[in-house]
């Protein structure tokens, strides 16, 4: 609603009042006046529609299923990823925790059993800001991929596994003391704890794309374990590990562009145990090929003849071939030379005795 011109000039003539008594010592009231016309302007309070506006939800506040997201939503959204592009990789880590499985019970000789919680995508930095202090972090390097990987070791399976490999007692939980930096014989052992597991995780990308992961550092502070810049985004596989009454997480991070020159190979569906093959299938695909039956053509003369001829031709017109009883023949498939041999008879039949193979295989 637009004020009308007297309005106006009132709240002018109420501002220049209060200016002079304000100049003239009156403060108090000057202060007063100043509120109340600047009152409307300086506290004024928004409604619910003027706050859908801003924050994108439209009118409605929630909106429906077919609205689309739109301002602080679709930045919010804006930070999510999806692993769901890259499907080999359930496939890969699934493989993962069944050799795992059987190389920390070789590793610690007790009963061992490793299970995937999630596959997530997540921010690198936002991973590290979320792990959970004291925690032990393996820097490793994929040497074929040229990059980077992560993997954390929390403090729950770092003390169970300190305390299997020193002989401790069955039965029991890990006991842990917090507020101390680790020693060298525990970095030491999770250290081992870490070869094996890259070890394995080597064996599991072997069938796909073959690569080396090679320990690089073990670091106890998230800042000196950045390996990707923080809005990168990263595969993050959470790995439960229990041995009894004790046992921890393993977290393994592979950032998106340490994948990058395999993902044409992750994009791939599974569709056997051989990583996208069959053998089955493709026995009796070849076996159904061996026993196809195509039409053979045995060609035992040919020349070219100008178009103008061809159009001149009339029946009873000959065609005279150069050819003889002895002249090699020639069989064809779909126009496709194959081989060349004699012909003759056999058995009632005529017949060709392959002499040459035309087909270069």
């Amino acid at each position: 609603m637009v004020p009308d011109d007297n309005d106006e000039m009132s709240e002018e003539e109420r501002a220049a009042a209060a200016e002079w008594e304000a100049m003239a010592g009156g403060d108090d009231a000057a202060q007063d006046e100043q509120q109340v016309a600047s009152g409307p302007k300086s506290n004024r309070v928004l409604d619910q529609d003027e706050i859908d506006s801003l924050l994108g939800l439209g009118a409605g506040g929630g909106g429906g299923d077919d609205d689309k997201p739109s301002g602080i939503q679709a930045i919010i959204n804006s930070a999510l990823v999806s692993y769901e592009r890259l499907p080999m990789l359930e496939i890969v880590f699934d493989r993962l925790v069944r050799m795992l499985s059987t190389s920390l019970r070789n590793f610690t000789s007790d009963n061992v059993e490793v299970s995937l919680d999630s596959i997530t995508a997540i921010r690198f930095g936002d991973y590290l800001n979320s792990i959970p202090l004291p925690a032990m972090l393996g820097v490793f390097k994929a040497e074929e991929w040229d990059n980077f990987g992560l993997l954390m070791v929390d403090s729950s399976l770092t003390y169970s596994i300190v305390d299997v490999l020193l002989g401790g007692r069955r039965g029991t939980a890990a006991m842990r003391i917090e507020g101390r930096p680790y020693t060298t014989i525990e970095r030491n052992l999770v250290e081992r704890l870490i070869g094996v597991v890259l070890n394995d995780l080597t064996s599991t990308f072997d069938p796909l794309s073959p690569v080396t992961f090679r320990f690089e550092r073990l670091e106890t502070n998230p800042r000196f374990a950045a390996i990707a810049r923080p809005a990168n985004a990263a595969v993050l596989a959470r790995l439960r590990v229990d041995m009894e009454d004790r046992g921890g997480r393993l977290e393994l991070v592979l950032p998106y562009a340490t994948l990058e020159p395999v993902r044409e190979l992750l994009l791939q569906m599974f569709m056997g145990e051989k990583f996208g093959r069959d053998s089955i299938w493709e026995t009796h695909l070849s076996g159904e090929l061996w026993q196809t039956e195509v039409p053979i053509d045995a060609v035992l003369d040919e020349f070219n003849v100008p178009l103008g001829d061809v159009l001149s031709w009339q029946p009873g017109t000959r065609l005279e071939l150069e050819c003889t009883p002895n002249s090699p023949v020639e069989l064809r498939c779909g126009g496709v030379q194959l081989f060349r041999g004699n012909m003759g008879r056999r058995g009632g039949h005529i017949a060709v005795q392959i002499q040459d193979r035309l087909m270069k295989l």
